[in-house]
């Protein structure tokens, strides 16, 4: 059965720093804490400059879904505006970032998985009227970024999301979404191959 997560029903946690705070979507294994999940998806909203926490052996994607944006000192590698015209950012979990806020707030879309187990890809889809989504993993969680609703629905199931639900598929193959207009992130979670010795 598909899970439907209504962000409304949610909480947001503040930052230990008062920098922000972070709303939990969803964690696997269900009530897993920092320490032993193998993937989370979150998201955080970043009030003011500060370094970001570190989590070594973690794979993370930040999105930018509302707000200015924020540059991203990404250890001594790289700077990035995360902003409308560089939506998307990936590093590892063990990099120091330092987040610089100019201009307010900012809220991001976070997906952390643990290299040792999963890794994951995000892509970022506008939906006009109708678009199809085909199982692509284990794994698919569909989150709704902007607009102010989506309808997904399959052979047996019909569901309605309004902006920041997340939904976990069914392993049914394909899905259609609609929508007047709407920008959705598609997560795919995927066990990591294992080298054989």
């Amino acid at each position: 059965m598909t899970r439907l997560i209504q962000y409304a029903s949610l909480h947001a946690q503040p930052w230990k720093n008062g920098g922000g705070s972070t709303t939990e979507l969803i964690v696997s294994p269900p009530g897993a804490n920092f320490e032993d999940f193998e993937w989370r998806i979150s998201i955080a909203t970043i009030a003011q400059s500060g370094p970001f926490s570190q989590f070594p052996g973690i794979d993370r994607t930040l999105t930018l879904i509302d707000g200015p944006g924020v540059v991203l000192d990404v250890g001594n590698e790289r700077r990035v505006a995360l902003s409308e015209r560089e939506p998307v950012v990936a590093f590892p979990g063990e990099t120091a970032v330092m987040a610089t806020v100019d201009g307010g707030a900012t809220t991001d879309f976070n997906v952390m998985t643990r290299r040792d187990c999963c890794e994951h890809q995000l892509e970022r889809r506008v939906v006009r009227d109708f678009s199809t989504l085909e199982r692509r993993s284990e794994v698919t969680v569909l989150f709704l970024a902007e607009g102010e609703s989506l309808t997904v629905h399959s052979g047996s199931e019909r569901i309605a999301m309004v902006r920041y639900d997340a939904l976990v598929l069914d392993k049914e193959e394909t899905w259609t979404l609609e929508a007047g207009l709407a920008t959705v992130f598609i997560v795919d979670i995927m066990a990591t191959e294992k080298e054989e010795a």
